[in-house]
Order: C-alpha cells, then sequence, then structure tokens
C-alpha cells in the first residue's frame, strides 16, 4: 500500500506541475487570433490613456495578459502584412514588391504547397478556420471564352480592364488558391479590403454566398477610397464585421460540439477602422474621435463578443487569444492620436507605419497585466506556432524566429539584435537590429526619405526625430550589408 500510496503521490505532483502556469510546455491551447484592419499603436486604452476611444475588452486581454510595446507588422499596408503573417515570409521576395492586390486579376501571393499558419496547425491535430478579409489574391473562374487581363494597377486612372474582368467572372463556381486550398477547414472571407474592394460578396468555403449583381448605391461613389464594381444585394456595408464576429462565434460552438476535447484555429481578419468608416447604428458617437473611432469601439465590441463566447462555453483558460492590426493607423480626428507618439502612419516606413498593438491571453500560462518590450513581428507567429506545437520539423518561414517565451514575458536572448525588415506602401526598406533602424534611401518624389537614407536610435529616439546616418558610418555600412543579404535571400542569423 505505501508504494502505491507513494506512486500516486508522484503522479499527482507531475501533473500539477504540468497544469501550473509556471510550466511552459506545450499543452495544445485553442488559439484566437483577432487582426484588426488599420488601427493604430494608439487607439486602445491600454496603449494611451488620453485615447479618445473607448476600447474596454481590449484593455481587458491586457489586463489579463500581456502587451507588447515593440510588435510589428512587416509592411505598413495589408497585402503584405498579411502575407507574412500567414507565411513567415517577407511578401517583397513574392512578386508583390510595392502596394497592395487590387483587381480580378490578382492571383494568389501563396503559392500551393507552401506551409501556412493554417496548415501547420491543421496537421498538427487543429481544426481551422479563416474569417474575414483575405486580400492576398484569389484565382477567380471565368465564363467560357474569357480571360483575365493585367489591369497593371491602373484601375484608378483607367478602369476599362478593371470593368472587362469583372465582366469575365462566373461567379457561380468556387475560387481556388484561397484558405482552403492553405490549410483552413473553413472559411468566410471576402476578396480584398471588405468595404472597399469589388467583389462585394463573402466568400464561403471557395463559393460567393451569393451572385453579385448590382452596382453600389450612389451614396457609397466618391467614398474615400471606395473601388465601384459589382455588389450582393443584400449587402450592407456597416454590418461586415458583425457578420464576420457571429460567423467566428458559429466556428467556435459547431467545433465544441463535435469536437470538444480537440483544439482550433480561428483566424478573425476584422475590416475595422478600415475607409470609407461606414458605422453601424451599434457603434455611432461612442467615440470622441468621430466615424474612424467608432470603428475602433466596433471591433473592441467584436473582441468582446469573442470573449463572451469563451467564457460561456468554460473554455477561458485554455485558450490563447490575441489581438492584433495589420499596420500602423490613418491619421486620427480631433486631436487623437492614432499612432500614439509615433512618426508617420499607414503606408510609411517609419514606426507609426508598422509599429502595432500586440496584445496575448492565455490564462492557464501567461500571467496578468504583463508588458514586455522585446521585438516581435507578424513574421515570428510562423516559427513560435511551430514551437508551441512542437512542429520545429515543418517547412517554411524563412523570416521567422520562435518567441513563445517572450508571451510569457521572458526575455529572449539577443532576440532584439536579430534583424527584422521592413517595408513601406512604396517600396522603402527599413532594417530593424537591437536599437539601431535604418532606413534604405532612395528617390522618392514626396522628399520624404532624403536620397541617402536615416538612422535612428530608437532607445533613446523612439519618435524618429533625429537622423544619425552621418554620425555612424559603420552602423550604416554594417546594416546595409545586412539588408543586402536577407534581400538577396540568405537567412536571418
Amino acid at each position: 500500500m505505501n508504494k502505491i500510496f507513494c506512486y500516486l503521490i508522484i503522479l499527482l505532483s507531475a501533473y500539477s506541475c504540468f497544469s501550473d502556469k509556471n510550466d511552459k510546455s506545450p499543452n495544445l491551447p485553442n488559439i484566437i487570433l483577432i487582426m484588426a484592419d488599420d488601427m493604430g499603436y494608439g487607439d486602445a486604452g491600454c496603449y494611451n490613456d488620453q485615447s479618445l476611444i473607448p476600447t474596454p475588452n481590449i484593455n481587458r486581454l491586457a489586463s489579463e495578459g500581456i502587451l507588447f510595446t515593440d510588435a510589428h507588422s512587416p509592411a505598413s499596408v495589408c497585402s503584405p502584412s498579411r502575407y507574412g503573417l500567414l507565411t513567415g515570409r517577407y511578401s517583397w521576395r513574392t512578386r508583390l514588391k510595392n502596394g497592395v492586390l487590387i483587381g480580378y486579376d490578382e492571383t494568389p501571393l501563396i503559392e500551393p504547397g507552401r506551409n501556412t499558419l493554417g496548415s501547420l496547425l491543421k496537421e498538427s491535430g487543429y481544426e481551422t478556420a479563416c474569417i474575414g478579409k483575405w486580400h492576398i489574391g484569389l484565382n477567380w473562374p471565368v465564363k467560357d471564352g474569357s480571360i483575365l487581363q493585367d489591369d497593371n494597377n491602373r484601375w484608378q486612372e483607367d478602369q476599362s480592364i478593371f470593368r472587362a474582368n469583372e465582366r469575365s467572372i462566373d461567379f457561380t463556381r468556387p475560387v481556388t488558391g484561397g484558405p482552403g486550398d492553405l490549410g483552413f477547414d473553413y472559411s468566410f472571407i471576402t476578396f480584398g479590403c471588405s468595404t472597399s474592394d469589388p467583389p462585394y460578396v463573402f466568400i464561403e468555403n471557395s463559393y460567393p454566398v451569393t451572385v453579385p449583381t448590382e452596382m453600389p448605391p450612389k451614396e457609397y461613389i466618391g467614398l474615400p477610397g471606395f473601388v465601384p464594381g459589382l455588389m450582393d444585394p443584400e449587402w450592407s456595408q456597416e454590418e461586415v464585421d458583425i457578420i464576420f464576429t457571429d460567423k467566428g462565434i458559429d466556428f467556435i460552438e459547431t467545433h465544441l460540439k463535435k469536437s470538444p476535447k480537440s483544439p482550433f484555429f480561428l483566424y478573425l481578419a476584422l475590416s475595422s477602422p478600415h475607409i470609407p468608416f461606414l458605422v453601424p447604428e451599434i457603434a455611432k458617437g461612442k467615440s470622441a474621435e468621430g466615424p474612424r473611432g467608432d470603428l475602433v469601439y466596433l471591433v473592441d465590441l467584436c473582441v468582446g463578443e469573442i470573449i463572451n463566447v469563451l467564457e460561456e462555453n468554460g473554455i477561458v483558460d485554455n485558450t490563447l487569444i490575441i489581438f492584433t492590426s495589420d499596420n500602423g493607423p490613418r491619421k486620427g480626428a480631433n486631436g487623437h492620436k492614432s499612432a500614439g507618439n509615433l512618426r508617420g502612419y499607414k503606408a510609411n516606413i517609419w514606426e507609426g507605419g508598422h509599429r502595432i498593438p500586440f496584445i496575448a491571453r492565455w490564462p492557464q500560462k501567461i500571467d496578468a497585466s504583463i508588458k514586455s518590450n522585446e521585438v516581435i513581428s507578424f513574421t515570428d507567429m510562423f516559427a513560435t506556432f511551430a514551437e508551441l506545437t512542437g512542429r520545429n520539423d515543418i517547412k517554411g518561414g524563412e523570416d521567422s524566429y520562435p518567441l513563445l517565451n517572450a508571451f510569457f514575458g521572458e526575455k529572449i536572448e539577443k532576440n532584439n539584435e536579430k534583424p527584422r525588415v521592413f517595408h513601406s506602401s512604396k517600396g522603402l526598406y527599413a532594417i530593424r537590429k537591437d536599437k539601431w533602424k535604418l532606413i534604405e534611401g532612395e528617390v522618392d518624389s514626396s522628399k520624404s526619405i532624403n536620397v541617402k537614407g536615416q538612422l535612428y536610435n530608437l532607445d533613446d529616439d523612439p519618435y524618429e526625430t533625429r537622423d544619425l546616418w552621418d554620425n555612424n558610418p559603420d552602423i550604416v555600412n554594417e546594416l546595409l550589408v545586412l539588408l543586402n543579404r536577407i534581400k538577396q535571400g540568405e537567412l536571418n542569423e
């Protein structure tokens, strides 16, 4: 009896250690990654106590988890950032050297066979879902005898090719090259920016849910960023994120009913607060910033709905929620500092273009109210999720570093010395290593970057006010050589 008793004590002690928050070994949590669209470093109250926008649910995540102060998107606009998140690879290694994808001719950026967060987690036993804005290309089916032409990204100056391509699409047939072909079991998406890029129709598991047959109402024409194109007759610009969130909740609840003992991964890519700033009634007037701030408030409401479904189903403790944004914000209104005190905004190469909110909560493993100044990038999520699931052998993620312990508030040895590369909408490169950030110069018609480049010490000057290029030739040369090596395809070391 004594031997049996001692054996039971040993087993219970082992179980207690594994279940303890101090034990950081992976036990396959549910994972929910919520991404806002154009939400800035200074929008949420937990990052900016002077914010004009109420964000109680995002603030709650921060108070119950870890808030990163030096997190980044690999680019300052959406298509390349989403590519980097899903693949762990810089988008400029693809055909997308600047700007974003717009138009039916934009085929998938992610080639067949490349691993993504979806395929990585699916192969690790997760049921996976992609819900929301996709914006990294699809293969559209065309009507018999039709072909899609390259519009040379001139849709703003000459929409004739864009219109001809739209008339060629067969919306009754499935699209390919999307989430279903890249590791996601379920998907409910829009092709591009949900409220500004045609077609204005949801795509569920590769099929448009309806055939878009109408052109937009006259009141939409001329709205900032809005591209006219075919629209679902029942389409509501204001309800897009509410629908995405409901679909996310449906996915969670359906999974729990059929597979309660297996984990799930939900990538929920919201469309707010992207232009054209059309606000549903539930969020109107909730922000002192105005319509854009109201849409940030809507994002917070969506986060709250996801939190609620986890609580209602008793799965809070072993669910890792990550909240972030795809890139920096547009400039705030009424004195609101949407990028905090950072320099620049969306599309820029300065910090305001790519330093983003990034919060993680996992009550079983992450202590409450932690702040981390570890440098992290979207590209690091591939290697980090591989580390979490024990899949360090998986191929892909060429530009990704494993940072799982950073989620637990730990310092990662020499992490901030590892180079990260950032990219602007116009194709400008920046490289960050430790305290130094170098912006590679080139002729820029806006004169916002001088020809030679810029160098900043972010430890002393996080707001990039003092260009130190001329004072530090050795640092400049070192970083330019390193940037060129990375561009040439050499792995980060």
